[in-house]
């Protein structure tokens, strides 16, 4: 029994208790689980968030809750100046209108501070190294940004690393081509979490002859470090999934789906970041038109779920923290988020044994 108030969790027991004049809802025998937490996401349902739309934000965040997610981070990409100026000013207005999808719980900064060797499918002409007038003005621009994912090994990235941690924003590493010795300092500073891990980052590599480890061997060696993995059997296949929770645990892992535009919608050509300014891509699964690059995903946080489970081997209880505690923790919310346990908020899904969904709750309020 779980009991709610005032959109927060007042009480769980494994026995049934009476509250007079509340509202009941029958599991009818399937799974009740703390909601999904999503903080790697840039679109669905045909919409992404730098179209600078606040009825598309609305609509991303309907898609996702349909398929179990109770809050998400809005995701970025590389841009214009101008652009991602744009989408934190959205995002404000778009949030006080949210009331039928996953919460927001702030935004994700993806780039433009990357490595042009290990870009992906960010695009190149924004790709550059980190400018202090120009993050100082983003940041005092918007209090929405908690995460922001950079290259490490980039001139004045470590500046920029402590500057982050300094207005509580957490430093991603991602899209480098960092090795372990400038790892290492960039922890230090900050850069404690792996965005979609082994997708543009750098493994084992030759320097004149000698190997050095790179960003994938240097987050096996730092216990401490968290990544986020696309579970979407595509992005990392059965075995990687299996190393990365046999290596990192569940406590460590945060599944993400980096959702584009085409989650949620039928295969075909679409387009990677805003309607105005994106790469085109194909979709069955997201490449970039010319198939260099994966193009984020079309996955949904139920398959990811499902995937750790049948691809990994993973137990479902690990699988869901995955999706939940796991990823709360790593932004600053756990001790709101990610569980059933009382004084924290009430997002809740109930879901049958394959993760197909019943209901999704969010701070007490059925949204599906």
């Amino acid at each position: 029994t779980v009991v709610i108030k005032e959109g927060v969790i007042a009480a769980v027991s494994q026995e049934d208790m009476e509250v007079p004049d509340a509202i009941q809802i029958d599991a009818q025998g399937q799974y009740v689980a703390p909601g999904f937490i999503d903080i790697h996401v840039h679109g669905g349902g045909g919409h992404d968030f730098m179209d600078n739309e606040p009825d598309g934000f609305l609509a991303i965040a309907e898609l996702h809750a349909k398929h179990g997610t109770t809050a998400l981070m809005p995701t970025t990409l590389s841009s214009e100046h101008q652009d991602l100026l744009d989408t934190l000013s959205v995002y404000e207005t778009a949030d006080v209108r949210n009331v039928k999808g996953a919460q927001f719980i702030g935004i994700h900064i993806e780039g433009p501070y990357f490595s042009m060797e290990q870009r992906g499918a960010q695009d190149p002409r924004y790709i550059r190294a980190p400018d202090p007038a120009e993050y100082q003005e983003i940041i005092a621009s918007s209090k929405a940004i908690k995460r922001w994912s950079a290259a490490p090994e980039l001139k004045g990235a470590l500046e920029f690393a402590q500057y982050l941690t300094e207005k509580g924003i957490l430093p991603s590493i991602a899209h480098t081509n960092a090795i372990y010795e400038e790892v290492l300092p960039a922890f230090e500073k900050g850069f404690t979490h792996a965005t979609h891990f082994y997708s543009c980052m750098s493994g084992v590599s030759r320097r004149n002859a000698y190997r050095y480890a790179g960003v994938i061997e240097s987050a096996y060696l730092l216990d401490a470090m968290t990544v986020e993995i696309i579970a979407d059997g595509i992005h990392l296949p059965p075995p990687l999934l299996k190393l990365v929770l046999k290596i990192k645990g569940a406590d460590r892992i945060s599944l993400v789906t980096d959702a584009m535009r085409a989650a949620g919608m039928p295969p075909g050509p679409s387009i990677l970041g805003s309607r105005r300014d994106g790469l085109e891509v194909i979709v069955n699964v997201a490449k970039l038109k010319d198939r260099t690059a994966f193009a984020g995903s079309v996955a949904t946080m139920d398959t990811l779920v499902r995937n750790m489970v049948k691809m990994a081997d993973a137990t479902l209880e690990d699988a869901v923290k995955m999706a939940s505690l796991s990823p709360a923790n790593i932004i600053g919310l756990g001790d709101r988020k990610g569980s059933l346990v009382a004084g924290k908020d009430a997002d809740i899904v109930i879901f049958d044994d394959n993760v197909n969904f019943m209901q999704t709750i969010v701070s007490g309020k059925s949204i599906y």
